[in-house]
């Protein structure tokens, strides 16, 4: 064998090793195939460990806030078909898998009887065998007044409408947590004079805890005021129905400070001193 003939057997060794560029259709299976693992990886995240949620209305002022991004957990509650999304809500499928149930004072993510499609956040105040009052705008549980302290030095946003608007400082019993609620308009409103009711078993009542603004376990059953006894029919939410368990603001944007068209806005829209504050 001559010298030319040598260097040409590496060479061709070479050239026969090199792998054949892939056909249009053996990319497009390959991207598929990529993108469908992606997709799958964030179904299965979304579904069964964390899912985003975007706060659209002030019902839980001041803990929440309108333009708030946080993140719910769906591992302590276990799962339901509350846990999935429309249209799958839907599907007949009934009780919940694994997980413990929620406890007085955690701020909990809903589904509606009446709106499957809608998600609700609130928080929980009553437990199952739970008594629940309202009394001149003052919570009380199994007869006992809850602890609210007067803010001072302090109002909320809606005490530009109303001047008796007020910040109170709640904390419920049995080592509960302390937290911060909202009343816009006196103690004088249906909310404000309400029960007293049990708490059924598997059941849960649930607050805003802007008091005087919240469509919650007070108002939004579908029978609404009941013509026999002139009083409002209570909400219990089905633990069944529960998605999961809120937990931190990873963004929050005030939408009234830009709007989309004033991209040289937006950094004066972000509340820096919310991201990734916990939710309690």
């Amino acid at each position: 064998m001559n010298g030319t003939q040598r260097q040409a057997a590496p060479r061709a060794a070479a050239e026969s090793s090199v792998a054949p560029k892939p056909t249009l259709w053996e990319e497009v299976i390959d991207i598929a195939r990529t993108v469908g693992i992606a997709v799958g990886i964030t179904l299965f995240v979304r579904f069964f460990l964390i899912q985003p949620f975007n706060i659209p209305s002030g019902s839980m002022k001041p803990t929440l806030q309108v333009g708030d991004f946080i993140l719910v957990d769906k591992i302590d509650y276990g799962y339901s078909k509350a846990s999935l999304i429309y249209p799958f809500t839907r599907l007949p499928l009934e009780g919940r898998l694994f997980g413990d149930t929620p406890v007085r004072g955690e701020i909990v993510v809903f589904k509606n009887a009446a709106d499957r499609n809608r998600d609700y956040i609130k928080r929980v105040v009553g437990v199952p065998g739970d008594k629940i009052q309202v009394i001149s705008g003052v919570l009380h549980i199994n007869d006992q007044r809850v602890q609210r302290e007067l803010i001072r030095g302090q109002e909320p946003d809606c005490a530009r409408v109303d001047p008796a608007a007020r910040l109170y400082r709640e904390t419920l019993p049995e080592g509960g947590p302390t937290y911060i609620v909202q009343e816009c308009h006196g103690d004088f409103t249906a909310r404000d004079n309400f029960g007293p009711v049990i708490v059924p078993e598997g059941r849960y009542f649930m607050m805003g805890d802007n008091r005087d603004n919240s469509q919650d376990s007070r108002t939004f059953d579908v029978g609404g005021i009941n013509p026999d006894t002139g009083h409002l029919e209570p909400h219990f939410v089905p633990l069944d129905q529960m998605v999961g368990k809120a937990t931190r603001v990873v963004m929050s944007i005030d939408g009234e400070q830009a709007a989309l068209w004033q991209p040289w806005r937006w950094p004066l829209a972000i509340r820096y001193g919310r991201i990734f504050s916990s939710v309690n």
